[in-house]
């Protein structure tokens, strides 16, 4: 592989880590037995048939609980420990060969992505699970699916486009995630209202202004 192909399939399986660590697994030792692509020294593990089994279990445990509201949230919480390391870990691997130096700086930047993603994912299946309705998680869940898969062949073939993406997903990502917690922030105020643990956030307009000095003072000359 060159630097750029090395470089897109690096951070790309560290983006997609954060988002379905075991499609992303799976599929990358799928293409290398079908000899479709050339893994790194660093990733032939994927490619052990016992390594893409646990993916493959793991995938179908992962599928049918990313559809049900609630436990697609406390799925993620608990992946928070996994996805992350593993996405420093595969991205470092993609440049292991390179230097020392190239896989920390990918192990870096590789675990940063897969945070980001996969807050991104966690934060917006948060927001989805506040709708009774379970088709929005279904389709939420097969969207995400979807989105690995593409973006890992995309990074495979078309290694320019995937990294000029990913640029723009991350640009997105940054405006995004702050908009994200304060909505979070917020439906968790209004759980702990109802629940009693907190106070009810104010709605716009039924805010009241505190009256300023000079208006205390006139309303005490009249």
């Amino acid at each position: 592989m060159d630097a750029v192909s090395l470089i897109a399939l690096s951070m790309g399986i560290a983006w997609a880590s954060g988002i379905n660590l075991y499609a992303a697994v799976f599929m990358l030792g799928y293409l290398a037995n079908t000899g479709h692509m050339v893994l790194p020294a660093d990733m032939l593990v994927l490619s052990d048939p016992l390594v893409m089994m646990a993916a493959a279990v793991m995938y179908c445990v992962e599928f049918f609980a990313d559809k049900v509201p609630g436990v697609d949230t406390g799925w993620d919480t608990i992946h928070t420990f996994i996805r992350i390391p593993a996405g420093a870990v595969l991205a470092a691997s993609a440049v292991g060969a390179i230097s020392p130096a190239a896989e920390l700086a990918a192990g870096l930047l590789g675990g940063t992505l897969a945070a980001g993603s996969h807050a991104t994912k966690a934060g917006s299946r948060l927001l989805i699970n506040t709708s009774p309705e379970p088709f929005s998680n279904w389709a939420a869940s097969i969207g995400e699916d979807l989105l690995v898969i593409g973006g890992l062949w995309l990074a495979l073939n078309h290694p320019i486009g995937f990294l000029m993406l990913l640029v723009l997903f991350i640009a997105l990502m940054i405006w995004l995630l702050p908009r994200l917690w304060r909505l979070i922030k917020l439906v968790l105020r209004q759980i702990g209202s109802l629940l009693g643990w907190c106070e009810a956030p104010l709605k716009p307009d039924k805010v009241v202004d505190k009256p300023t000095d000079s208006t205390t003072q006139l309303s005490k000359t009249d």
